[in-house]
């Protein structure tokens, strides 16, 4: 078997269990006790390292970094002009229509 250790965790109200851990696994701070569900903090060492995350960019975020919005409004005029026109976009929507005959 692998060489192992046991890991002691406190619980906020004083309780505390231990979970075992291989001796080369990264050693998490908290830890849920599996027989109370209260969430536990590591006993030895300290308060683990914040990490600096940069903010989530979203599409329309990373679209504004290179157009500004009067510009996309302009490209989404010229656009719809084309697909309205037949010039661009599927097929199916530029196919003439079959009329009625009238009676």
């Amino acid at each position: 078997m692998a060489p192992r250790q046991q890991v002691e965790y406190v619980c906020a109200d004083g309780h505390t269990f231990s979970v075992t851990m291989a001796d080369e696994a990264d050693i998490p701070f908290e830890w849920e006790d599996p027989k109370t569900g209260m969430v536990g903090q590591r006993v030895e060492g300290g308060e683990p390292l914040i990490k600096n995350e940069k903010p989530v960019r979203t599409h329309w975020d990373m679209l504004l970094e290179r157009r500004s919005v009067d510009e996309l409004e302009e490209i989404l005029t010229e656009r719809l002009e084309l697909l309205r026109g037949g010039e661009i976009g599927p097929p199916h929507l530029h196919r003439p229509s079959k009329k009625k005959k009238s009676a």
